[in-house]
């Protein structure tokens, strides 16, 4: 087989074009700009594009698939030549999909919580020697890639609602057609794709109907909204599965759970990781995996990275790292660490860094997201605005968005970290939330860090 990637340089991308070269297919690909990690790992692979830009010329009758990255727009030369000669020409997801029709499918979707359950199902099938494929959106401790295609009989795959390609605006999860489906739960987010909130309940409509036949699918029945979609488009071709908050003990910053008949000590908190939990113990019990065997496994688990991730922890203070932007993120985050040291101090950083999250139509979705905090910080940059051609964004519109007393909005980045070297760290937790970087803010620099994890 041969592969060409429009776009190669995606950060899911080029992992799957790393994917299919280990399979033994023929790949190359084009880009305009690659950034690191995606950069060296394609170098290491030895299929990263000669030199930057778009060639036509690459587009030849014998490649047997385009495959279309996000990135590349509608009038892509590449694009254009390959509609042309009549190629194949598949979204990410809708490859996938070819690559996995034989498998039995596992999709994992939701507002929130994806990655994570997504990561435990790997986590635990890896520990019980079972056989698999995998697409998941974030870098896992003990899996080398984000993405593997090989002939194993199972995949497992975090499901996405945004669009597939600049060609396919239909999200992705509509395209992997799952015979075991899971929906964590669901929160308006997206809004530069999904101008209201019932076209984005659609989408999550539309992927329940993708299910195969007598397939199965696991929700969280704590999910208010979630739970009234399922009610009102009952399929009666598939079994349900629903979950809720298990019996669980917290003491002394640790959180203990029951897993059928097993008490097991976990690595990760927080009330929404239990529930992630329950889903992927429900998913991976489907697939064979014993009760005592998930125990053991999930025990082990230590989170993806960015999602609650440990910088610091010492007896002063702990600092975390966590994705968390959109408005239901934000909450659960923020009530996981104030649950599991009810006693400390609680600082929360936020950057508003996507579309989402910088529109002004959207700030009123933030509404109590932080009032679980001892004190809130907001941050956002002039530069993430004109990257994303979005006009300026007032402070004040900030402040009553979230409807938090106190709260304190910065814009520039050298305030921020003024700030935060102001702030005492003892007793404290310090919470940076961000699907950004905070325009290259150094964390541990900043806080003054003495100790290691």
């Amino acid at each position: 087989m041969r592969i060409h990637f429009i776009a190669i340089g995606g950060s899911v991308m080029h992992q799957l074009a790393i994917a299919l070269k280990h399979k033994g297919y023929q790949v190359s690909g084009s880009d305009d700009e690659i950034f690191e990690p995606a950069l060296s790992n394609l170098k290491e692979e030895g299929i990263v594009p000669s030199s930057f830009g778009w060639y036509p010329e690459k587009i030849t009758y014998d490649i047997d698939a385009v495959i279309l990255g996000m990135h590349a727009k509608n009038d892509n030369p590449e694009l254009i030549k390959a509609k042309e000669i009549g190629l194949k020409i598949f979204s990410f997801p809708e490859y996938i999909y070819k690559e996995s029709a034989h498998k039995k499918r596992v999709a994992i979707g939701g507002s929130h919580g994806k990655t994570t359950t997504t990561a435990m199902i790997m986590h635990v099938l890896k520990y019980a020697n079972i056989d698999f494929d995998y697409l998941v959106g974030a870098r896992l401790a003990g899996f080398k890639q984000s993405v593997q295609i090989t002939n194993a009989p199972i995949i497992i795959c975090e499901a996405d609602e945004y669009p597939a390609s600049a060609i396919e605006k239909q999200p992705k999860f509509h395209f992997l057609f799952p015979h075991i489906a899971v929906i964590t739960g669901i929160a308006w987010d997206h809004i530069n794709v999904f101008p209201t909130f019932d076209f984005y309940l659609q989408q999550f409509v539309i992927f329940i109907n993708k299910i195969e036949k007598n397939g199965i699918l696991i929700y969280n029945e704590n999910d208010e909204v979630l739970k009234k979609m399922i009610n009102e488009n009952k399929r009666k071709d598939i079994k349900y599965i629903s979950y809720h908050l298990p019996v669980y003990f917290i003491e002394d910053g640790n959180t203990e759970v029951m897993i059928g008949k097993e008490k097991t000590a976990l690595k990760i908190f927080g009330n929404h990781n239990l529930l992630n939990l329950q889903a992927a113990y429900h998913a991976c019990k489907k697939l064979g995996v014993k009760d005592t065997t998930f125990a053991k496994a999930i025990a082990t688990f230590t989170g993806a990275a960015k999602r609650l991730e440990i910088l610091v922890q010492n007896k002063e203070y702990n600092i975390y790292r966590d994705f968390a932007h959109a408005p239901s993120k934000v909450t659960a985050s923020i009530n996981a660490v104030k649950q599991q040291f009810p006693q400390r101090k609680l600082v929360a950083i936020l950057e508003l860094h996507t579309f989402s999250s910088l529109n002004e139509k959207f700030m009123n979705e933030y509404a109590g997201a932080m009032d679980n905090t001892d004190e809130a910080i907001v941050f956002y940059s002039k530069h993430a605005l004109e990257l994303k051609r979005m006009p300026p964004l007032h402070p004040e519109i900030i402040t009553e968005g979230f409807k938090k007393q106190n709260l304190e909005v910065i814009t520039i980045k050298d305030d921020l970290e003024k700030k935060l070297k102001t702030i005492n760290t003892h007793h404290t937790n310090f919470l940076f939330m961000s699907s950004g970087n905070y325009e290259g803010m150094d964390i541990l620099k900043t806080i003054g860090v003495r100790y290691e994890v």
